[in-house]
């Protein structure tokens, strides 16, 4: 059963789980789960999607329950004026330890036009394990909230690894070493990206909307693994 994190008779907002793909593409199997279809299951009527998040991310995702709403909510995230907010674990300590990455990236083809990308971080927890790896005796990583300004194809993923802080568990962007790191000594085996609030006006009351989603047990043990308690709630 999927996590309803808000319904009413215009939207539903779910806390997507990791690892599971929001509809059917060419970039997953015919045989795997779709969280749209999921979703019908638990809801009646009409859905459709109003964004996406990459099936590897967890988080807020938003359905409309007709294409009218579906389409409200698509000018307010072209307009740029739905706030996103992520968590994120990096390799290393990003330095400066708040700041904007402003990088031009390509659509889902690597080879596409660049467009403007911005992306706004701010370091919330660091740590130190001593588990070698390569040329260093310990490891350091850092927890990490994004908010960014663009909604461009696997933006944060490409922005973190652009300044040398990939996110750890990402297996197109990142550090196969690092991720098996988590996988061998923390029992971690997903890409740790969370779509931690979603904030937007209401397509039809025009009230103002702030949607969070709670963590999953693999974020979870390791927030208490790292002593990271104290960064939440989330300012």
């Amino acid at each position: 059963m999927l996590e309803i994190l808000y319904q009413d008779d215009d939207l539903v907002a779910v806390n997507k789980p990791a690892n599971l793909a929001v509809h059917r593409s060419t970039f997953v199997g015919p045989d795997d789960a779709f969280l749209i279809d999921l979703l019908r299951e638990q809801v009646e009527g009409r859905l459709h999607l109003a964004h996406r998040l990459d099936r590897a991310t967890s988080g807020v995702l938003l359905v409309a329950r007709s294409p009218e709403v579906a389409g409200l909510m698509g000018e307010q995230f072209m307009g740029r004026t739905v706030s996103k907010r992520y968590l994120a674990v990096v390799r290393g300590w990003p330095d400066p330890a708040e700041g904007t990455i402003d990088y031009p990236l390509p659509g889902s083809r690597d080879t596409g036009p660049r467009r403007d990308a911005t992306t706004d971080y701010r370091q919330l927890a660091t740590v130190e394990v001593d588990i070698p790896l390569g040329r260093y005796e310990k490891q350091r990583y850092a927890l990490v909230v994004a908010e960014p300004r663009t909604g461009r194809f696997r933006q944060i993923r490409k922005h973190f690894a652009h300044i040398h802080h990939p996110i750890v568990g990402d297996s197109q962007h990142g550090r196969g070493d690092h991720n098996r790191l988590y996988k061998q000594h923390f029992n971690s085996h997903r890409l740790l990206l969370h779509a931690e609030r979603l904030m937007f006006t209401h397509p039809v009351s025009g009230q103002p909307m702030a949607i969070s989603a709670s963590l999953d047990e693999t974020w979870a043990r390791l927030v208490e693994r790292f002593g990271w308690q104290d960064a939440f709630p989330l300012s």
